[in-house]
């Protein structure tokens, strides 16, 4: 069966080679007519064994929700030529399944109308280029110009800057809060989720927001994957990696399996054309080695450090490589579901908590367990933002404000407990 799928990308890719002039593969826009996500329950480890060989594989098929646990939903992306074959496979595996998206191109149009034009500012109604948000930031710093400064964390392969911005209230020696987002670039809803809780960072006149907020300086970095952002915006929607070389055929790494703490320990590819190739060696891409360096020099005063993905809405927490627990297990667990119950105030969305293997999968090389197992910072999550699957990575960015404000009242809950820590 593994063969057969082999064969299947082998022929693909030569006939997409062989009928594109060899100067325009890369330009070519990338679209998803017909393909479809299906959504299957594994109840057995060997048929997650199995689905997992098919997607290392390279043929094509490709996971949005992995497999991760026997019981737990599992949400796959397959190509139209590749549907018959799927149904086999599926089959011969005893999985169940149904597709929950029926054309993943009829949902790209209709939630991203290619008609939008640049709004020359910054809202949440919609989601924005990269030159947007970054043009946005520089007003932020020159309209408040004694809170905010531009910091620039890092370089990316394409020479692009890797730009936030610190929010200060001043004061001597405060406790740092560190804020990722856009590791992945086709998570589109964790940039814009972020500028908007910047936005009320910097804005708000709630006095109970301003008096926690204040008690910290803050470090903001809405894209921190600005190459791949990009691709994902002008080239290929469902881009996830790097654009740094991979292989002829392959290019990029995963920016969040190429950071130097157990790399390539576990939960992570060494198939380049995989979605999740951990790179050459750790701290192989520009981004994540320049990025790297410039959170070092703060590791020490970090109390929390907050990273946005998309999807699955879970509340995660180190470590990703090893299923035993951190000595404060406890504590984060606790923090993190009073983090999920204020979230839950508002709307109602419920995310689960727990730590990465135990929750989501295995994973190494992750920023998260960098920041952990380097500097032990107290407080440290992922934040998979909605939805479930419906629209998965495709989220309709009438659901912008929404996850936003959610976001913010969990923050405020992790505000509260983050007071309690003082570095030394």
């Amino acid at each position: 069966m593994r063969n057969m799928f082999k064969s299947l990308v082998l022929l693909a890719i030569l006939a997409t080679t062989l009928a594109l002039p060899a100067q325009n593969i890369e330009t070519v826009k990338a679209r998803y007519d017909n393909y479809k996500v299906y959504r299957v329950i594994p109840t057995t480890k060997e048929q997650i064994k199995k689905l997992y060989e098919i997607e290392e594989s390279g043929v094509g098929i490709s996971f949005w929700r992995d497999p991760t646990h026997a019981g737990r939903p599992a949400d796959i992306l397959v190509p139209p030529h590749l549907i018959p074959q799927a149904h086999n496979v599926m089959n011969s595996l005893g999985l169940e399944y149904e597709i929950i998206i029926q054309d993943v191109q009829k949902l790209i149009d209709e939630v991203h109308p290619k008609t939008r034009q640049a709004s020359g500012g910054m809202d949440w109604n919609d989601y924005h280029r990269l030159d947007e948000i970054y043009a946005w930031l520089d007003d932020l710093a020159a309209q408040n110009p004694d809170r905010v400064s531009i910091v620039i964390g890092g370089s990316t392969y394409e020479g692009r800057d890797i730009k936030g911005v610190k929010y200060t209230a001043g004061g001597q020696n405060k406790p740092i809060i560190f804020m990722d987002a856009g590791i992945h670039a086709r998570e589109w809803i964790s940039p814009a989720v972020q500028t908007y809780i910047l936005n009320q960072v910097i804005n708000s006149q709630d006095p109970s927001l301003r008096e926690l907020v204040d008690a910290f300086d803050w470090y903001f970095f809405p894209v921190i994957n600005p190459d791949g952002y990009e691709y994902s915006h002008e080239s290929d929607r469902m881009w996830r990696k790097t654009r740094g070389p991979g292989n002829l055929f392959c290019k990029g790494t995963d920016a969040n399996r190429n950071w130097g703490f157990q790399w390539s320990s576990a939960g992570a590819s060494d198939n380049p054309c995989s979605e999740t190739y951990h790179g050459s060696g750790p701290f192989s891409e520009t981004e994540t080695k320049t990025l790297s360096d410039f959170i070092s020099t703060m590791g020490n005063d970090l109390v929390m450090y907050i990273s946005l993905h998309s999807f699955s809405q879970l509340i995660l927490f180190p470590y990703g490589y090893t299923d035993e627990h951190l000595p404060d297990y406890d504590n984060m667990l606790t923090v993190g579901n009073r983090a999920a119950d204020a979230l839950a105030t508002r709307y109602g969305t419920q995310f689960v908590c727990g730590n990465i293997v135990e929750t989501l999968y295995v994973a190494s090389g992750s920023n998260l367990d960098w920041v952990k197992g380097n500097f032990n910072t107290p407080l440290t999550y992922v934040f998979e933002l909605r939805d479930q699957g419906n629209y998965g990575f495709i989220l309709p960015p009438d659901q912008i404000i929404p996850s936003g404000e959610e976001m913010v009242d969990a923050m405020m809950s992790l505000l509260k407990d983050a007071k309690t820590y003082r570095r030394i």
